[in-house]
């Protein structure tokens, strides 16, 4: 009763927003594969999120999805301001962001993973990274998780020195150059990279586990309907085969 509800909800809600607007815009940085980023062909932003968020977007009654690619760190000033209606890149869910957006139900686990060089790294493990004495350069994307976690765990208490950079790709120029010792990253992401350049490796070890969600503005109408219509393709298998499409189950086991 509780499922047919929620979807006589997101019918009504689809028909209100049908006559307000074409499409949503939603705010991302698109140098974050499987999730955002340029396909090579059509020069467009795709991935899993652009995906996702155009299903909500029709399920709703808009047109789609309209991305605006920007830097990470540039996301929820973007979605707070009103440059963007919502916020969706490989977002995780903290105390600390919740403070300044709201959050949907979440859609998807994710895994901080250690990228490495695969020749003369001498990481072989996330707890590495904690052993006494350690002292590595770490890169990540400012403004990530990573970034968020590694500064309290690693920076903070003097045990690597932090590399930021406002895209991924930078970092791993880096790390392939010997600038840095490794980057903490999704680990899709991650995977990524290494399937790109036979240079690069995952740890085995996860560095992290959270959960990905959008966001929108404090208090917004807006969010809760894109909440509850994502929750329904989230329960009829949408999102599941979405993210199958582009996280084989093979790969991501």
């Amino acid at each position: 009763m509780k499922k047919l509800l929620a979807m006589i909800m997101v019918l009504a809600l689809a028909m209100t927003a049908a006559a307000v607007a074409e499409t949503l815009k939603m705010g991302c940085s698109a140098d974050f594969p499987p999730y955002e980023y340029y396909d090579d062909e059509t020069g467009d932003v795709t991935g899993l999120d652009v995906e996702i968020a155009d299903a909500v977007c029709k399920l709703l009654g808009y047109d789609g999805v309209e991305v605006v690619d920007m830097a990470f760190d540039s996301v929820i000033t973007a979605v707070t301001s009103g440059k963007v209606d919502f916020g969706m890149s490989g977002m995780t869910v903290t105390e600390d962001r919740k403070l300044s957006v709201d959050f949907t139900v979440p859609y998807q686990t994710a895994v901080q993973a250690v990228l490495i060089l695969k020749e003369g790294s001498s990481l072989t493990s996330a707890d590495d990274l904690f052993a006494e004495g350690a002292s590595h350069k770490v890169g990540v994307q400012n403004g990530t998780t990573g970034d968020l976690y590694a500064t309290d765990d690693l920076e903070t208490p003097g045990l690597a020195t932090m590399e930021r950079y406002t895209k991924y790709s930078d970092g791993v120029v880096a790390l392939m150059n010997g600038k840095i010792d490794c980057m903490i990253l999704d680990d899709q992401v991650a995977y990524a990279f290494a399937a790109e350049n036979e240079q690069l490796a995952v740890l085995d070890t996860d560095y992290w586990t959270e959960e990905y969600a959008c966001c929108f503005p404090l208090g917004s109408e807006l969010g809760a309907q894109f909440s509850d219509a994502l929750q329904t393709l989230i329960d009829d298998g949408t999102v599941a085969a979405i993210i199958e499409k582009y996280i084989p189950a093979e790969e991501a086991a």
